[in-house]
């Protein structure tokens, strides 16, 4: 079901937080800068420690080994992290080179030859699109995005968007996207929430 849902979950930076996000949709959160957004997802992702509970389809985060429950509730930093000389290096988990997979490749704006990339070449954009191949390559249930687009111009912004709608629809994957952009959030969430405080607040 991908269903996922938070129950008293506090972090070093504010909470309670209570809420769910249901299988196939976007939820969007926003809030200023240091107000604990990245805190929230990287607790959701079991990254840090944090009060209260986690659940996937009603099981909790606190039953689940924390690399199983990363494989299905994966984290989409800001800032992506790159420690081999070339991008296909990055890999290590035997991954299907099926079509699909290099199909996921096109639909991000490259072709299968950026595996043999040096990983100096790359601009922050292309980083932050590969990175969410690399994620997605876990086929993870939930997606915590932090401003996956902020780095990316216009067209790019685009494919990353399309992508992770047809992601979400196709996989009924939950997802939660932290957004600046208030036109983003109109375009992609089925539901806002903005930090009010230590918690959050509906927005209409």
């Amino acid at each position: 079901m991908s269903r996922l849902v938070t129950e008293g979950l506090r972090t070093i930076c504010g909470g309670p937080f209570s809420f769910s996000v249901e299988r196939g949709e976007c939820v969007a959160l926003s809030g200023p800068s240091g107000c604990g957004k990245t805190l929230l997802l990287r607790a959701l992702a079991d990254l840090d420690p944090a009060e209260g509970d986690v659940l996937l389809d009603g099981m909790s985060r606190n039953e689940v080994p924390a690399p199983q429950w990363r494989r299905r509730v994966g984290w989409l930093p800001a800032e992506s992290s790159w420690w081999f000389d070339r991008v296909g290096e990055h890999f290590s988990k035997p991954w299907k080179k099926s079509d699909e997979s290099f199909q996921w490749l096109e639909k991000l704006g490259f072709q299968r030859e950026v595996l043999d990339w040096k990983i100096e070449r790359l601009s922050t954009g292309e980083k932050q699109r590969l990175a969410l191949f690399r994620l997605l390559l876990n086929e993870p249930q939930v997606l915590l995005l932090d401003e996956p687009t902020a780095a990316l111009d216009h067209m790019n912004v685009g494919l990353v968007e399309d992508f992770i709608t047809t992601y979400r629809r196709d996989a009924g994957a939950a997802v939660l996207w932290v957004s600046h952009n208030p036109e983003q959030i109109a375009r992609m969430a089925d539901r806002h929430f903005q930090f009010a405080g230590n918690g959050l607040e509906a927005v209409q």
